[in-house]
């Protein structure tokens, strides 16, 4: 669904109450707003916090993180390179409203195989990680929208040529991604476009 869409229901979330916003025969997507924070989370808003969960078959239900998703994403792009401008415009797309689904559409007939999870679900995942930074990132933010930082390294992991491990270094020490990635699309910076559209870094 498209990002106001799932915006909408995110909003408007019963507390404790695990809710599937996408599935396929294997996956299902869920979210939850716990009435209760944890420790490391008590700076967060309760109203607007929420968590996502992923189920695969019959297994109980996770909490997939960030690098689960970046990492899938890199894996699609080291297999087929020559695609990696598609598949940078689809993830754009996501970041800037559109339905998840039919942004990765038209990757449908690519034949990915090194992958932890499908692209749609990978694709459903990326909206959903964009939303939560955007309505429950606590911390003050380099980043206007909040979300760029995650959208940066969404660009990041498809477009670097650096290996894995040294991107996800990069990230795990909390690094934001690269200005060439967010810049235009950043209202905090003397770059921003209000105008910018997909792939206006390529």
């Amino acid at each position: 669904m498209v990002y106001e869409k799932m915006l909408k229901i995110v909003v408007d979330l019963t507390f404790d109450q695990m809710t599937e916003v996408y599935s396929t025969d294997s996956y299902s997507v869920l979210i939850l707003r716990p009435s209760k924070l944890s420790e490391r989370f008590k700076k967060y808003d309760v109203n607007t916090n929420f968590q996502i969960f992923l189920k695969i078959g019959d297994a109980e239900p996770f909490r997939p993180n960030h690098l689960r998703m970046l990492i899938d994403l890199k894996l699609s792009a080291r297999e087929y390179p020559k695609y990696n401008v598609r598949l940078l415009f689809a993830f754009d797309e996501i970041f800037y409203g559109a339905d998840p689904i039919v942004a990765v559409a038209g990757l449908k007939n690519i034949e990915y195989t090194q992958h932890i999870d499908p692209l749609n679900v990978t694709a459903v995942l990326a909206q959903l990680f964009i939303i939560e930074q955007t309505i429950g990132y606590g911390r003050k933010s380099k980043f206007n929208p909040p979300s760029l930082y995650i959208q940066g390294w969404i660009r990041t992991f498809i477009d670097s040529e650096q290996e894995i491990v040294q991107i996800v270094y990069r990230i795990a020490r909390n690094t934001p991604p690269a200005v060439k990635y967010t810049c235009q699309d950043n209202k905090n910076h003397k770059k921003y476009n209000p105008s910018a559209k997909s792939l206006w870094y390529k």
